[in-house]
C-alpha cells in the first residue's frame, strides 16, 4: 500500500508539471502590426545635369532689346555683355561704350592714342589674364584691333568694297553698325608665328590652337568658327575673339556652337 501511494503522488505531481509547462510554451500572440510602405525618396538630379540646367538659363537683361528704326533692327541695350550683333540686327550709329580702357598687353603697332587699343574694362581685364596664361606656356600673343567706332568701320567697309567688290566684302568685313568691334567686347589677335598677320593660318599655329582650347576659360569665344559660316554669315576668323563672360563661353565651347545658336538653346528667366 505504501508503494502504491508513492507512485500515485509522483504521477499526480508529474501531471501538474506538464500542465504548467504547456501553458508556458503557448505565449499570447502579439497584435499584428501593418507597416505602411516608406515613401520613395526623390531621385536627386545628378550634379552634371543640374549644372547644365543652371548654365542653360539666362536672365532677361542679357537678351537683345530691338526696335525697328527706318526698317532696320536696332539694338537699344548695346551695353549688354552678351549683345548679339550680326547682319540682322545692329548697334546705334552713335553708340560708344562708356568704360573703354587700354588693356596692358602687347599690340602690333606703336601708336598709343588710337581707338583700336581700347576695350571695355571687363573684357580688357580678361584679355590681360589670357595673354599672361599664354605667356606661361611659352606662347606670345599680340593684339591687333579692339574697339572700332561706327565711322571707322564705315571707312574700312568702303575700302574693302573698292578692293574686292561688295559681294566679297560683305563676308569679310562687317557693315557699319554691324561690327562687334563697336561693342568694345571684340579683339583681333595674332602671333609672331604668322608674322603678326591677320590670317586663317593663325588657327593652325601652336598659339592659335591654344587660344581655341583655352579662350573660354577667360570668357572669350572664337566668334566666327570654321564650319559655321552658314550661321554667322562670315568667313572663318580664328583671330577674332569676342568676350561673352565665362558662363556663356563655357557652354559655347563645350557644345561647339556659335553665339547665335547659344541664344536658341538657353531659356530666358
Amino acid at each position: 500500500m505504501k508503494k502504491w501511494l508513492c507512485c500515485f503522488v509522483i504521477i499526480i505531481s508529474g501531471c501538474q508539471s506538464f500542465g504548467s509547462l504547456e501553458q508556458e510554451q503557448k505565449p499570447s500572440k502579439p497584435p499584428v502590426q501593418v507597416e505602411e510602405p516608406a515613401p520613395s525618396p526623390q531621385t536627386p538630379t545628378p550634379p552634371s545635369e543640374q549644372q547644365e540646367q543652371e548654365e542653360l538659363v539666362l536672365e532677361e537683361q542679357f537678351w537683345n532689346q530691338v526696335e525697328v528704326q527706318n526698317g532696320v533692327k536696332v539694338i537699344v541695350n548695346p551695353d549688354n555683355v552678351l549683345v548679339l550683333v550680326n547682319k540682322e540686327q545692329q548697334l546705334p550709329a552713335d553708340y560708344k561704350p562708356a568704360d573703354l580702357v587700354i588693356p596692358n598687353v602687347p599690340f602690333t603697332f606703336r601708336e598709343t592714342d588710337v581707338e583700336k587699343r581700347h576695350m571695355r574694362a571687363e573684357a580688357a581685364k580678361a584679355l590681360e589674364e589670357m595673354f599672361t596664361a599664354a605667356k606661361k606656356q611659352q606662347m606670345i600673343l599680340y593684339a591687333v584691333s579692339g574697339y572700332r567706332s561706327y565711322e571707322r568701320q564705315q571707312q574700312l567697309f568702303v575700302s574693302e568694297v573698292q578692293r574686292l567688290g561688295k559681294e566679297k566684302a560683305v563676308v569679310a568685313v562687317a557693315m557699319p553698325g554691324k561690327s562687334e568691334h563697336q561693342t568694345g567686347l571684340a579683339i583681333d589677335i595674332t602671333s609672331p608665328s604668322v608674322q603678326y598677320a591677320i590670317t586663317p593660318a593663325f588657327g593652325d599655329t601652336r598659339e592659335g590652337k591654344w587660344v581655341a582650347q583655352h579662350a573660354h576659360e577667360f570668357g572669350f569665344i572664337i566668334r566666327y568658327p570654321k564650319g559655321k559660316e552658314h550661321i554667322t554669315k562670315y568667313q572663318y576668323e580664328p583671330w577674332h575673339l569676342r568676350y561673352v563672360g565665362k558662363k556663356a563661353a563655357k557652354v559655347i565651347y563645350e557644345k561647339q556652337i556659335t553665339l547665335e545658336e547659344y541664344f536658341q538653346i538657353v531659356k530666358k528667366i
